[in-house]
């Protein structure tokens, strides 16, 4: 009996085992993309309300029909797929027109026609009062010629955009905002369908003082609905031009699925994609070493644990692994253009004060964190940079001598706040012991939900930082050890209290959102933690605005107005001529040395990214502005 259950686990084991290669056989030439952000569901067009890593590659990889696109190297250039002619007009008023002329012949995943039109009408809409109302993140409308009338709701049309014919438009930018550094960047539009974001019966005008929005009431109410349900569709029916078509997404498993557009004309080499299909899934810290074992997902793509690395390495060196996949892993490695971060909001609770945000840094040991997370592959960066970044290279010198690396001391963190007044208990006699108070004014109080307000009217506000972290979160597993439990805050008179959320209603506390709840409008956390990634073209000008509608519309989510960082973010690229790399790079140093001084953020790593995917994927390359997105066009499958 014992030799017949031993024979007969063997079979099982064998027959899982065969079924296990059949399943990972048959997904060969299925890209099954693991991601570490989950997809929010959010397909937008660029980044009208949200930006999360993962929708970003998603909406690339459906709509990549622009007019100027960056290549390999992150150069800008003109994109000859989509663009016939680019013509540039230096006007007399120290305006710039870009003529802008497309190819003939381009359509839609249905087949619809691409024309002109296509690239003008959401210039219309970004630089419209709607914005506002639909809180959309845009600028749009202070680059163009007529843009502020516009906006302000003084003109009908935008005069700096026209249509001159069914495939030749035409964008004049506005004096003061020339020159720019990333000039060329003014003429990269994007190809959107009109009446699958906005409706049947929608088109766009211009009969000779620029462009504007016909065919149906131009609101927000009337627009608003149809544009929400385009913007979460996923399905048959989502009109894009990309090399991908979004052929489903499942909300429940955080999973999206995408297939090849047979009517995609190439990217900017007309490169078409071979791979067919496209797997998008969430992959948990906890669990993605074993999907990747068994074919759950077979791509893991920036990978940014140093123990996750070091665990994909071995992985890779595993024979019988590969062995039961019937395939093995291959891996690249580039620099990150970014870091992981904590990110502070400046202008309500303790953390309005910048003396908080410097104890905060002191008291987290950032080289340990580095070394903890990374395990050798990443290190600690003192501003707004990552070690992917040609500023960083060009300055690596100047950084080291002229930033504070805020190194780890309790004492002096201690010191920072008793300068800064939290030198009271509760009942405003001087501080003994437990959480440090601070006398407050009625402004700096806000509605601050632990203030206490003694007998004689006295603001007392306490230590207390609310802190949002996104679930099932590596980095602010680490954080809650090395800083949360930190004896050294808690004798500092300081208390962070977590509080885990999804990474969605995460960025609608960061943004306050309040479109998708009363709650996200109220400022509540005061700091954060996530990640971010610079694109080639490094353009911060408006992250630091005190303009109260463009703060309205989703721009300085760090709400920290000083204007001495506000001019130097805008000097960096408007004034200063794309070939002028000197006087860029001088006041691009000058803004981060201010930056590191307020710390509206604390840099944790720049870490090493490694990619990992199956080896029967030839031809993969990736480095810090070659995405999956772009690099996963030239691959094919290993015969």
């Amino acid at each position: 009996m014992k030799k017949l259950l031993a024979m007969l686990l063997a079979l099982a084991m064998l027959f899982s085992v065969a079924l296990a290669e059949e399943a990972a056989t048959s997904e060969k030439g299925v890209v099954i993309y693991g991601s570490t952000t989950e997809i929010t569901g959010d397909f937008a067009p660029g980044a009208w309300w949200s930006n999360g890593a993962t929708d970003m590659m998603l909406r690339d990889l459906t709509n990549d029909y622009a007019t100027v696109v960056t290549n390999q190297g992150g150069e800008l250039v003109v994109n000859p797929t989509v663009t016939k002619s680019l013509e540039t007009t230096e006007n007399e008023d120290g305006t710039k027109t870009y003529t802008i002329q497309i190819n003939e012949g381009l359509v839609y995943n249905n087949g619809d026609a691409i024309t002109a039109k296509d690239f003008v009408w959401h210039q219309v809409l970004l630089s419209s009062p709607l914005i506002t109302d639909l809180a959309i993140t845009s600028s749009a409308y202070l680059n163009y010629v007529g843009g502020q009338a516009f906006y302000d709701g003084e003109a009908t049309a935008l005069s700096g955009v026209r249509l001159i014919d069914d495939y030749t438009f035409s964008l004049t930018i506005a004096a003061d905002k020339l020159p720019y550094f990333y000039d060329l960047n003014y003429a990269a539009v994007y190809a959107f369908d009109i009446e699958y974001w906005l409706g049947e019966g929608y088109d766009v005008a211009d009969d000779g003082e620029g462009c504007y929005i016909t065919g149906g009431e131009f609101t927000a109410a009337a627009i608003q609905e149809h544009l929400n349900n385009a913007r979460f569709y996923a399905g048959p029916d989502r009109v894009s031009a990309g090399p991908y078509n979004l052929v489903e997404f499942d909300q429940a498993a955080l999973q999206a699925t995408l297939e090849i557009n047979p009517n995609y004309a190439g990217n900017f080499e007309g490169q078409k994609p071979s791979i067919e299909k496209i797997v998008v899934v969430r992959a948990e810290d906890a669990t993605w070493a074993d999907a990747m074992k068994t074919g759950a997902f077979n791509f893991y793509d920036t990978i940014t644990d140093g123990t996750q690395i070091n665990t994909a390495m071995d992985i890779m060196e595993d024979e019988a692994v590969a062995a039961q996949l019937g395939y093995g892993f291959d891996y690249v490695t580039f620099d990150r253009p970014g870091y992981g971060k904590i990110q502070f909001q400046c202008d309500f609770g303790p953390t309005q004060f910048v003396a908080v945000r410097q104890a905060v840094a002191m008291l987290l040991d950032r080289n340990e964190f580095a070394n903890t997370f990374c395990q050798g592959w990443g290190s600690v960066v003192n501003g707004p940079y990552g070690t992917g970044l040609w500023q960083y290279m060009d300055s690596e010198e100047w950084l080291n001598e002229n930033l504070n690396a805020y190194a780890y001391d309790a004492a002096g963190a201690v010191q920072l706040l008793v300068d800064d007044g939290w030198v009271y208990n509760a009942d405003g006699s001087d501080y003994t012991e437990g959480v440090r108070y601070k006398k407050v004014t009625a402004e700096e109080a806000g509605t601050y939900a632990h203030n206490v307000t003694l007998e004689d009217g006295t603001i007392l506000m306490p230590l207390i930082i609310e802190w949002s972290s996104s679930e099932n979160n590596s980095v602010s597993d680490l954080l809650n050890v090395m800083l949360v439990q930190n004896p050294d805050v808690a004798a500092a008179g300081m208390e962070i209290r977590q509080n885990i959320m999804t990474f969605d209603e995460m960025l609608n506390f960061i943004y306050r959102d309040a479109t998708q709840g009363e709650k996200y409008g109220v400022p509540t956390y005061g700091m954060y933690n996530l990640a971010t990634n610079w694109t080639p073209i490094y353009d911060v000008a408006y992250n630091f605005t005190d303009d109260p509608e463009m703060v309205a519309a989703g721009w300085n989510t760090n709400y920290l107005f000083d204007e001495t960082i506000d001019q130097l973010t805008m000097d960096m690229v408007y004034g200063v001529e794309s070939d002028d790399v000197d006087t860029y790079l001088s006041i691009w140093q000058q803004y981060v040395q201010r930056w590191n001084e307020l710390l509206p953020e604390i840099p944790l790593y720049s870490n090493v990214y490694v990619t990992m995917y199956p080896d029967w994927l030839e031809g993969y390359t990736q480095d810090s502005f070659w995405d999956f997105q772009q690099a996963i066009l030239y691959c094919t499958v290993a015969e």
